[in-house]
């Protein structure tokens, strides 16, 4: 496949990166980025990279055990903490910048259970200028991204996963099941599991890239504005909302807008980390 002479430079200028780091800890969580970052890093230091899975409350059982599968399909050495979201402090009241509480927490973690290798997330260019409070406890922490820092954006990332085989390469955006409830909006572990029973049941009606956003006792969907037709199509329409009732929702909507990055923050006027 041929691949853009910018892109392809931006590739090298990531191996170069990663290399000088001489050994690097990745913070994987199965999204594009990451597993992209992951691959690279074990392409260019084999057994000095490794992979750091955070397992907790805000990401699903299949996605935790995909990373399990793909580390074991490449033979990178992979360290699973787990993680109490709930112990971090502002996490439950869900205050706008609850990313900033949990992630100074989770990677304060990683850094610690990877002593003696850089660590890095996969935060690429299409993350800067967003809302996202998240980015400030990385860079208080001296997180590396190597993908953001070689110029790679989003849809570079994923054209060299697909170059590489990857499966991730057109795999909708991923991030973790709290940023499905509205700023203020108590998060209980209750409520994380019916988010996740929701979105998977959607998914396996064959709607991809779905989010179930909460707002009380509403579960708001948002699909890919191509589906929506689908979505509200009588059969789909009556299964889920006879299913995500049942799950303990009174009131199901559909939103006309479709999916879009950051739904939940629309009100500070500007992204969010979904």
């Amino acid at each position: 496949m041929d691949i853009a002479e910018d892109i392809r430079n931006k590739e090298k200028a990531l191996a170069e990166r990663i290399r000088t780091a001489g050994k690097l800890a990745v913070a994987f969580s199965g999204g594009v980025d990451s597993t992209y970052l992951l691959y690279k890093a074990h392409e260019v230091l084999g057994d000095d990279c490794i992979a750091v899975t955070v397992k907790s409350q805000v990401i699903t059982t299949e996605e935790f055990e995909w990373t399990r599968e793909f580390c074991e399909r490449i033979g990178a050495r992979q360290t699973v903490l787990d993680f109490d979201v709930f112990a971090v402090e502002a996490f439950a009241d869900n205050p706008p910048d609850r990313c900033y509480h949990c992630k100074k927490k989770i990677f304060t973690a990683v850094s610690e259970a990877a002593e003696g290798y850089t660590v890095a997330d996969g935060s690429n260019v299409d993350d800067q200028g967003d809302y996202r409070p998240g980015m400030r406890a990385l860079q208080e922490l001296g997180i590396a991204s190597p993908l953001k820092d070689s110029g790679l954006t989003k849809n570079d990332i994923r054209i060299l996963s697909k170059e590489a085989g990857l499966e991730t390469w057109d795999h909708p955006s991923a991030a973790c099941l709290a940023s499905r409830f509205a700023y203020g909006e108590k998060i209980t572990a209750e409520g994380l599991s019916r988010v996740a029973a929701a979105e998977k049941f959607i998914k396996e009606l064959g709607f991809e890239g779905i989010r179930v956003r909460v707002h009380g006792d509403l579960a708001r969907i948002e699909t890919a504005p191509e589906d929506i037709g689908l979505l509200a199509y009588e059969r789909s329409r009556k299964e889920i909302s006879s299913e995500l009732k049942r799950l303990g929702f009174k009131y199901v909507t559909m939103d006309m807008d479709g999916y879009r990055t950051g739904s939940m923050n629309e009100v500070l006027g500007s992204a969010d980390e979904d």
